[in-house]
């Protein structure tokens, strides 16, 4: 290897760590040595004022707020740099030409409910978000009431968790070899060598409409069932045993327990469940980008932003997509903001 050759990307490896050691030195200065410094001041004055006798040192509320200033002053800037200014930017793009240059108005809304693929686009977006959290979350429900206090109980968990382990694009390789096709004959993909087996024909299963869009739903139901069921199975753990014990008492059935006992106690579990796989499925890109490229039918909101943003060089139009995005996750939050709410406050 020719050191002179290397010696810029060397430079740059060597600035990345400077970059990293005096970011990160940084953050732990203001999270860790100065609170620690002012908190061993505060003792020692404490400790000086007791062996004095004098009064102790009263708080300033202008101290204190300064102080609580100083740590909110990172998360602030961050989410300024980091959300507030891109999502102004974005905004302001979704209402400009592809040059950015040239205002067009809602020429670029009007043209995501008009034109024929993205509105193609926007009925797949739909199908994810009402399938996934529904499908998924009553898997998981299922899981954790078959698992609850079965003989393997952990073992049967981790292996039904074990998806959630696997990223996005590694789930949607492993499927992409399940609904893998090779013509006639002896099949690689598992799905077709069932068919096969069975008397039936191969099939390219990811080039079908709309039945393609369902084989990727698959994908993440299978990532995200693990999930619910982690979250309703400790709900259930947590139902007080003194009310499942009444109920047994007074005669109620396996199925009547279910809806009238553990569904009403899990209910804030389950809500938080289907928010979250909401938003999730909302965002989804991976799979699709993954598996088909967004081909066939298969695209959706995020991965068809990417491509006219950065493919397509439409920058009004991704942008437009990102803004709708946006405003499609935005009910979501406040529901689940509500909730968390009046759990509080009951």
């Amino acid at each position: 290897m020719d050191f002179a050759d290397e010696q810029p990307k060397l430079l740059m490896l060597m600035y990345g760590l400077i970059a990293f050691v005096v970011v990160v030195g940084g953050l732990l200065l203001l999270l860790d040595v100065v609170p620690a410094w002012f908190a061993r001041r505060r003792e020692a004055q404490l400790v000086a004022a007791s062996a004095s006798g004098a009064p102790l040192p009263r708080r300033r509320k202008q101290r204190e707020g300064l102080f609580a200033l100083f740590f909110l002053l990172p998360t602030v800037l961050l989410l300024t740099v980091g959300l507030v200014v891109p999502a102004i930017r974005t905004t302001m793009l979704s209402f400009m030409d592809r040059s950015s240059n040239d205002w067009v108005g809602l020429g670029n809304y009007e043209w995501m409910f008009s034109d024929g693929s993205i509105v193609r686009v926007l009925i797949n977006t739909l199908v994810w978000v009402l399938l996934v959290p529904l499908v998924a979350a009553s898997f998981g429900l299922l899981y954790a009431v078959l698992v609850d206090k079965a003989r393997f109980e952990a073992v049967a968990k981790s292996l039904i968790f074990l998806p959630m382990a696997i990223s996005f694009v590694g789930a949607s390789i492993i499927w992409k070899f399940v609904y893998a096709y090779r013509g006639e004959g002896d099949q690689i993909g598992l799905l077709n060598q069932i068919v096969v087996s069975l008397g039936g024909e191969p099939k390219q299963w990811l080039l079908e409409s709309p039945l393609n869009t369902l084989l990727l739903i698959v994908i993440m139901i299978w990532i995200q069932a693990g999930f619910a069921m982690v979250v309703l199975s400790a709900a259930i753990k947590a139902i007080p045993a003194d009310i499942v014990e009444a109920a047994r008492l007074d005669g109620v059935t396996p199925w009547q327990m279910f809806w009238q006992i553990t569904m009403p106690s899990i209910r804030p579990a389950l809500i938080v469940v289907v928010v979250t796989l909401s938003i999730a499925t909302l965002k989804v890109f991976d799979i699709v980008r993954t598996a088909t490229n967004g081909n066939y039918d298969t695209s959706v909101i995020a991965n068809e932003m990417y491509n006219q943003a950065f493919r397509y060089g439409e920058s009004g139009q991704g942008s437009a997509l990102a803004v709708f995005l946006f405003v499609l996750v935005i009910p979501v939050v406040i529901y689940q903001i509500r909730n968390l709410r009046q759990q509080r406050e009951g």
